[in-house]
């Protein structure tokens, strides 16, 4: 019993080394803490050298609603026959050509996804003309903010094309180009490649984000229609990489 107790423990050393070398309890530098120590998200937002809101740092979103059902608010008849029918039958098979599913990107999907280790998360990395997001499961989003327009005849891509501008204190992002591959949500709700969105990110204190997303596809839906969304900030801790290839056969197999 000795020796077997000695191999758990030379396996619980060697299993806990990676672990701590990813930094998952590193305390985040220039978070404002309460007297005793715990993060404060209700301090006053930082801002970037150049005066503009820094939305920097790895949020956690919360969408609870939308990232199940992008159509929520929409009345029966927005929502064009074809759709409907298609949102049936990805269903009733359980889902199983999701794109996370296949290991895929989820494209649109991440302006409001949450609750999932894959999309859940999103680090923003700030510079004055280019703003990155970054995911665990390795997409990433470039937004331009250096004053070009979106493109006007966009090669369709996962992630699409992506400008920004800020109107106040609110970062605005336009973008198109998307494939026609992902879903809206996980219920399947479909888009063509003329879907166009519009996001509106506002950081209301250090810790807490106000996401807002309008959504465009008239060959789908039947108006525009705007879904909202929140992030909070995740302290202490740092993004975690989630490679769904290490695990995708076993998956479909089990769906």
């Amino acid at each position: 019993m000795k020796s077997a107790a000695v191999f758990v423990l030379i396996v619980a050393s060697v299993i806990s080394v990676p672990l701590a070398a990813q930094w998952a309890n590193y305390p985040t530098p220039g978070l404002p803490r309460a007297a005793n120590g715990d993060p404060n998200l209700t301090a006053p937002a930082p801002r970037a050298p150049d005066g503009k809101p820094d939305l920097s740092g790895l949020w956690d979103k919360i969408s609870t609603k939308y990232s199940r059902d992008i159509t929520a608010d929409l009345k029966p008849g927005e929502v064009q026959p074809w759709a409907e029918a298609l949102v049936r039958e990805r269903t009733e098979d359980l889902g199983k050509e999701y794109p996370g599913a296949h290991c895929l990107p989820l494209g649109p999907l991440y302006m409001t996804a949450g609750g999932s280790t894959a999309a859940g998360m999103m680090k923003i990395v700030q510079t004055p003309t280019l703003i990155i997001i970054l995911n665990p499961d390795l997409t990433y989003r470039q937004i331009f903010v250096d004053g070009r327009k979106l493109e006007a005849d966009p090669n369709p891509s996962w992630m699409g094309y992506s400008v920004g501008h800020w109107e106040g204190d609110t970062l605005v992002v336009e973008s198109n180009g998307f494939n026609d591959r992902t879903w809206l949500d996980r219920e399947g709700h479909p888009h063509t490649e003329a879907l166009h969105t519009t996001e509106r990110y506002r950081r209301k204190d250090f810790g807490h984000m106000e996401i807002g997303v309008t959504l465009r596809d008239p060959k789908v839906y039947d108006k525009t229609w705007a879904v909202t969304a929140v992030a909070q900030i995740a302290p202490d801790t740092e993004l975690i990489e989630y490679v769904c290839n290490e695990d995708a056969k076993d998956a479909l197999e089990h769906w």
